[in-house]
């Protein structure tokens, strides 16, 4: 029986996923189920995964197709299908190297446990660098938290996780809002990490690239375009504990412009740290001139 699921979601993106797709081929272990979650693609997406179901003998897949709805609801309707015991998302513009999943597997069997929320992994570029680097000799667990917030060693640009369903599964997703896509998979990551540490694997699984079209590249717009969403993710950052003062600081300047731009009337009685804001205000403000002046260019 399979431990883990791979899910991507994809959209429009048959020509990339072909990469994902032949990674997971050349896997050492291929004891594990490929899950594509479409959203929404009007591309020949359904029928390039539907003929790879016809024809892969080595391991099995699963294809799922759901109304377009952003990154995060690939993620909900993956979990939501998932009965194995842990789900890593690879990106359908990401592949994974060849000792991926027996890496995973390897270090699950030795030390995971119900104290884990999962193993944490590298990413590294096609070049071969590893973003952010590797961590120090010795260290066997991670606590994203402290990680996300760079309270410890240095904030990761991009990491892959190996995530226990069953924690996937009890932790609530962002809110959706009428008009907007939902935000990446963080959100439900560090609800996780508040109460669980991942195992480390200190070295690089996945292949990353970035693409123009995709969510890293287009962060200005994605803020007027799903404008609550991020304000309700600064909240979260805000009330999340012993954080450095500049994490605090760069979260209010953004929660203020966010709300400006969702045209929030209780940004300071929102605020878990309402001094703050208020202090923060005219910073806010100005970041609100300068998203709007770069998107409009």
């Amino acid at each position: 029986m399979e431990v883990i699921t791979v899910f991507t979601p994809t959209y429009n993106r048959a020509s990339l996923l072909e990469r994902t797709y032949n990674s997971l081929k050349r896997q050492t272990n291929k004891n594990f189920i490929w899950l594509v979650v479409d959203d929404g693609s009007t591309d020949n997406t359904k029928s390039v995964v539907e003929n790879w179901i016809k024809n892969e003998e080595e391991f099995r897949i699963e294809y799922i197709y759901k109304q377009n709805g952003g990154l995060q609801s690939g993620y909900v309707e993956a979990i939501n299908n998932i009965d194995t015991e842990l789900a890593m998302c690879v990106d359908s513009d990401d592949y994974l190297v060849d000792d991926a999943v027996e890496s995973v597997l390897k270090l699950w069997k030795e030390k995971g446990c119900n104290k884990y929320a999962g193993i944490l992994a590298l990413d590294k570029k096609e070049n071969g660098d590893v973003i952010g680097g590797y961590y120090p000799e010795g260290i066997d667990l991670l606590n994203l938290i402290e990680l996300d917030t760079g309270r410890i060693y240095r904030k990761e640009v991009d990491k892959v996780l190996a995530v226990r369903t069953d924690l996937y599964k009890s932790t609530k997703p962002a809110k959706k809002y009428p008009n907007e896509k939902t935000l990446n998979a963080t959100y439900l990551h560090l609800q996780i990490g508040l109460k669980h540490d991942f195992l480390l694997l200190n070295k690089p699984i996945c292949v990353v690239e970035y693409q123009d079209g995709g969510i890293s590249n287009n962060k200005k717009k994605q803020y007027f375009d799903r404008p609550n969403n991020f304000a309700d993710w600064r909240i979260f950052c805000l009330g999340l504990p012993n954080a450095p003062l500049k994490y605090y600081l760069k979260n209010q300047i953004h929660y203020i412009a966010e709300c400006i731009i969702a045209k929030r009337k209780s940004v300071i009685k929102d605020s878990p740290r309402k001094a703050e804001t208020v202090l923060m205000l005219p910073f806010g403000f100005a970041l609100w001139i300068y998203l709007l002046i770069s998107v409009n260019k």
